[in-house]
C-alpha cells in the first residue's frame, strides 16, 4: 500500500497540506476491513439515528470524519473501485441526514449537522494512457459530494503513472509531476482550490498515445 502508484502521489499531496498548516490522518480501507452495509431497513436512519448498527472497523473511522474538514478519497482506477473503498463509501449513510430534498431536479440528501466535512477531494491514478479512464471514479466521487450537499474541490489524477518510473527510480518527468501534486496539496489549503494549471500539469501525457 505504501509503495503503489497511488501511495507515490497522494504522500506529496498530504506533504502538500501540512507544508500549509494542515493536521492530516492517513487510514487505508484494506487495513480498516470494513464490513459491506447490510442494514436494509436503514437502522441509521430509522432505528438509531446517526448510528451504524455493524460494530466494526468503520467505528473507529466515524468520529474522524465527523472532525475533518475535508475528506479524500485516494484509490487506483479499478471497475469502478477496490471493493474496501465501496464498502467505506456505503457505509457513510450513517453520516447522513435521511431528509431528502430536490436539487437541481434530483433527489438528494446532507451530511448531519455533526459532520464537519465541508470539501471532497479525489486522488486516483491508473495505468491506461487516457484521462478518460477515471470517468467513472470521478462520477462516483462528485455524485456522493452532490448527495451529502458538500463541494467537491476537484481531482488530482494521474494516468500511465508507471511511466513515472524507470528501474524503480522517479524520472524527471516524474519529479516534475510530484513537486505540482504537492503544489495541489498546498493550494488546497491556502487558497480553498486547486489551481487548474497545476491539475492539468499533473495529469499531462508522458508519451503519446501511439507510442503507449
Amino acid at each position: 500500500m505504501e509503495k503503489g502508484n497511488t501511495a507515490m502521489v497522494l504522500t506529496p499531496f498530504i506533504q502538500g497540506m501540512m507544508d500549509a498548516g494542515s493536521d492530516v490522518e492517513l487510514s487505508y480501507a484494506s487495513r480498516l476491513k470494513v464490513k459491506p452495509c447490510n442494514c436494509g431497513k436503514f437502522y441509521c436512519w430509522n432505528e438509531v439515528p446517526g448510528e451504524c448498527c455493524i460494530k466494526d472497523n468503520m467505528q473507529l473511522l466515524y468520529p474522524k470524519l465527523r472532525e475533518a474538514d475535508i475528506l479524500i478519497f485516494a484509490t487506483p482506477v479499478y471497475i469502478p473501485l477496490p471493493g474496501e473503498m465501496q464498502n467505506i463509501i456505503n457505509r457513510l449513510v450513517a453520516l447522513i441526514d435521511p431528509v431528502l430534498e430536490f436539487r437541481e431536479e434530483r433527489t438528494r440528501a446532507r451530511f448531519r449537522k455533526d459532520v464537519g466535512i465541508r470539501k471532497i477531494v479525489l486522488v486516483s491514478t491508473g495505468g491506461w494512457w487516457e484521462k478518460a479512464n477515471f470517468g467513472t471514479v470521478l462520477r462516483i466521487i462528485e455524485e456522493f459530494s452532490e448527495d451529502v450537499n458538500v463541494e467537491f474541490a476537484g481531482a488530482v489524477l494521474r494516468p500511465h503513472a508507471n511511466l513515472m518510473k524507470e528501474m524503480n527510480k522517479l524520472t524527471r518527468d516524474g519529479e516534475i509531476i510530484l513537486s505540482e501534486v504537492r503544489r495541489a496539496g498546498y493550494q488546497l489549503i491556502k487558497e480553498g482550490v486547486m489551481n487548474k494549471e497545476t491539475l492539468d500539469l499533473i495529469s499531462r501525457p508522458l508519451i503519446s498515445q501511439n507510442e503507449f
